[in-house]
C-alpha cells in the first residue's frame, strides 16, 4: 500500500512537471494531479492489458515500441475522463508526454526510489 501511494505521488509530480514544460499538456493543479494519477492507475490496471493482448503483433512486429502508444492512449483516456481540469492537445502531444513521462519515471525510479528502498 505505501509503495502504491508513494508511486501516486512521484506520478503526480511527474504529471504537473511534464504540464508545466509542454503548452499541449495542461493540468488544473495539484488536487487534479493526484486525481489525474489515481484514475491513470485504474486505466493501466483494468484498460491497458486488453490493448497490450489486441494490439500483440503489432508490438512484437515493433520489438514493443508500440507500448508507446498504448501509454498515449491510456493518458487520452485518462485525460477524457478528467474533463477539463486535465487536457491534451492531441495525440501527437499523448505521444510525447507518455515518452517523457515514461522516462522520469525510469529515472526517478533508479536514482531515488531504489536507494531510499536499499536503506530501509
Amino acid at each position: 500500500m505505501r509503495h502504491w501511494l508513494l508511486s501516486l505521488l512521484v506520478n503526480s509530480v511527474v504529471l504537473m512537471v511534464v504540464a508545466g514544460y509542454f503548452d499541449g499538456f495542461f493540468i488544473q493543479g495539484l488536487g487534479s494531479a493526484i486525481l489525474a494519477s489515481v484514475i491513470l492507475s485504474l486505466v493501466n490496471v483494468f484498460i491497458k492489458p486488453f490493448l497490450i493482448l489486441l494490439t500483440l503483433p503489432v508490438t512484437i512486429l515493433t520489438l514493443g515500441l508500440f507500448l508507446v502508444v498504448i501509454n498515449a492512449i491510456t493518458l487520452m483516456i485518462t485525460a477524457s475522463l478528467m474533463g477539463d481540469a486535465f487536457v491534451i492537445n492531441g495525440f501527437g502531444m499523448a505521444i510525447l508526454a507518455a515518452i517523457v513521462i515514461g522516462l522520469l519515471n525510469l529515472l526517478i525510479e533508479k536514482f531515488i526510489m531504489e536507494p531510499i528502498r536499499q536503506k530501509a
